[in-house]
């Protein structure tokens, strides 16, 4: 399961999931994606989604590697 957000991971829907899952005793492949809790550069959506690793492409090829 990957949960993607728009945002920071620190407090973001990818740990009520995770949160959750553990409550329930499910035991299943997790990753968050989402940007760092730091001081972030400026710009362009399209530009800061494939800095900070958050756009569709970048997301692919990060499952990608995950799924290997």
């Amino acid at each position: 399961m990957v949960v993607a957000e728009n945002h920071t991971v620190i407090g973001g829907l990818g740990e009520a999931v995770a949160a959750e899952l553990m409550r329930a005793g499910v035991s299943y492949p997790f990753r968050q994606v989402g940007l760092p809790d730091a001081f972030l550069a400026a710009g362009a959506l399209p530009t800061l989604h494939d800095r900070y690793g958050i756009s569709t492409s970048t997301m692919v090829e990060a499952i990608k590697r995950w799924l290997v």
